[in-house]
């Protein structure tokens, strides 16, 4: 099986923020906001995929305790025991900037901090979230289904395997399913399958455990090079201090129908799966 080279990058531009790019994100804002008060909130677009919740200048004067990630989600823990939950929808942002600073036309939200900055939430097509949780919120409906983490100890061959069982579906859709894995995002499936030889429309249920312990493997290593390297390259994406984010990332079969693999030279091909387009190699992926 053909063995991709180590630094190969690409400049494809992907419409949706992954893992990577999640990841990279809270890694951004962490240090801005982990620690600070919410002096105040401000929402200029309550209209989101899901309204703001109204409950949610209850944080102002609170303190954010931490900042993790569920998936695609970012968790702004409270120091009231509320989560601040925000999704990035479509084409959403966060950063970090001076509260004097002019609003952009899609800058919906803003939370002023005590040290003197403030996060602020840029969303074009407003598909993202930003509500307050109370409680737990692994509990709540958009998590408690979720699988495990690609990234943590609980995503494992076996584990995989277990999901696969008696699955007919292609096996890039399995992967791509929440349920089983998060986020393996459209891009990611692709390159992991190409990394691990496999055709994307085989079916779960006929992947061996070998090659499934390869493919688990793959999708840590690919989504673990693009954290590495902050992320794909987003139309709408900035980093957290206002740099256009994300300028290259190892891709060696996304978006590029008709060109030669970069192991091989066999012209890469394209199929949509599930609705989303789909591309591999077909002398390297069996």
């Amino acid at each position: 099986m053909c063995s991709p080279p180590a630094c190969l990058f690409s400049n494809r531009i992907p419409a949706v923020p992954e893992l990577p790019e999640v990841e990279t994100t809270r890694r951004g804002i962490e240090p801005h906001v982990a620690g600070a008060r919410i002096r105040e909130v401000i929402i200029r677009r309550h209209d989101l995929r899901q309204p703001v919740s109204t409950d949610i200048a209850a944080i102002e004067g609170r303190r954010i305790t931490a900042v993790r990630r569920r998936s695609k989600y970012l968790l702004l823990a409270i120091d009231d025991g509320s989560t601040l939950l925000i999704h990035l929808g479509m084409s959403g942002s966060l950063r970090v900037v001076a509260p004097s600073g002019p609003w952009k036309t899609h800058d919906h939200a803003g939370f002023t901090l005590d040290h003197g900055k403030q996060l602020r939430f840029h969303d074009p097509r407003r598909f993202g979230l930003i509500l307050r949780l109370a409680g737990d919120p692994l509990k709540h409906p958009l998590l408690k289904d979720l699988g495990p983490e690609p990234l943590e100890a609980g995503f494992t061959a076996g584990h995989l395997q277990a999901a696969c069982g008696k699955r007919s579906a292609a096996i890039k859709l399995v992967i791509m399913d929440a349920k089983v894995v998060v986020g393996v995002g459209n891009i990611y499936a692709s390159e992991a399958l190409f990394r691990a030889g496999i055709l994307p429309r085989t079916p779960a249920c006929r992947v061996s455990r070998p090659r499934l312990a390869k493919l688990a493997q793959a999708i840590r290593d690919v989504l673990t090079e693009a954290i590495a390297e902050g992320g794909t390259t987003l139309r709408d994406f900035l980093q957290s201090d206002g740099r256009p984010g994300y300028f290259r990332q190892r891709l060696y079969v996304y978006e590029r129908k008709g060109e030669p693999c970069r192991v091989c030279g066999t012209p890469i091909r394209h199929a949509v799966i599930g609705q989303r387009s789909t591309y591999w190699c077909p002398k390297c992926q069996k």
